[in-house]
């Protein structure tokens, strides 16, 4: 069984930051790309930030100099460091990784069961 198990939302002060966490566990091999995507009420899901096996990064322009993600693929664990966070970047945020599961056979790409951002004074 592929598990994705996310911690450290929560609510924060406009200009205040945050660390979230999520780490892979199971009958995995990899993961390879990991990511974070966030979904505001009444909007699409969207992407936040990615990064490779490599550790090359892609960001949505919107956090760019704000958010930082980074991994320890000895843990098999990603990580979002987010600064200077604004009320717009409330939502709730998942985790994503494309990873080989060995019960399943085969690579797919498996979600967090998310975690609540609010930023709000």
């Amino acid at each position: 069984q592929v598990q994705l198990v996310e911690s450290g939302g929560g609510l924060v002060q406009p200009g205040g930051s945050l660390r979230l966490s999520c780490a892979a566990s199971g009958s995995i091999v990899g993961p390879k790309a990991m990511g974070w995507y966030r979904q505001a009420p009444g909007k699409q899901r969207e992407l936040v930030a990615t990064i490779t096996n490599s550790g090359s990064t892609r960001y949505v322009d919107s956090v760019k100099g704000r958010f930082t993600i980074s991994r320890d693929n000895a843990k098999n664990t990603v990580y979002l460091q987010m600064n200077s966070l604004k009320p717009e970047d409330t939502a709730i945020y998942f985790c994503n990784a494309d990873l080989f599961g060995l019960a399943a056979g085969g690579w797919g790409s498996y979600w967090g069961q998310g975690t609540q951002v609010t930023v709000s004074s």
